[in-house]
C-alpha cells in the first residue's frame, strides 16, 4: 500500500473568503479558485499518479479564530488540484475514499499536511 504525503505552505482561504469573493462577482471567485488550485497543483506535481486514494489532511492553523468547517472548505481545492496536477484521474467516488481531517496550530508556521493512501478498487 503506497503513501505520500505533501505539505502546502500557509493558509487555503476559509469559507467566509470564498463567499465575500463571490459576492464580487464570478470573476474574483474563479481567480481565488484558479490561484489556490493551481497553487495545490504545483506543490504535489512530482507525485506519481494513483488509482483510488483515501486522504488525511492535516490543517494546522495559524490560530483557533476560523471554525474548522471553515477551514476544510479548501479540502476543494486541495482535491482540484490532485486532478489538474494529474495524481488521479478524478475527484469522484471512484477515485476518493475516505477523507478525514485532524486541526492543530502553529502560530509561526500555518500549513497543511495531504497524506495520500492508495486504496482498493
Amino acid at each position: 500500500m503506497r503513501s505520500e504525503k505533501f505539505t502546502i505552505s500557509g493558509e487555503l482561504p476559509d469559507l467566509n473568503t470564498i463567499i465575500d469573493e463571490a459576492k464580487r462577482g464570478w470573476q474574483p471567485y474563479s481567480r481565488l479558485k484558479e490561484v489556490n488550485t493551481d497553487r495545490v497543483a504545483w506543490t504535489c506535481k512530482k507525485l506519481k499518479p494513483f488509482n483510488k486514494i483515501d486522504v488525511d489532511i492535516e490543517w494546522i492553523c495559524k490560530e483557533k479564530r476560523k471554525d474548522k468547517d471553515n477551514v476544510m472548505v479548501g479540502t476543494k481545492f486541495i482535491l482540484d488540484g490532485l486532478v489538474k496536477a494529474k495524481v488521479i484521474k478524478n475527484d469522484g467516488w471512484k477515485e476518493i475514499g475516505e477523507i478525514r481531517h485532524s486541526f492543530y496550530t502553529d502560530k509561526e508556521s500555518p500549513h497543511i499536511n495531504v497524506i495520500l493512501t492508495e486504496v482498493g478498487k
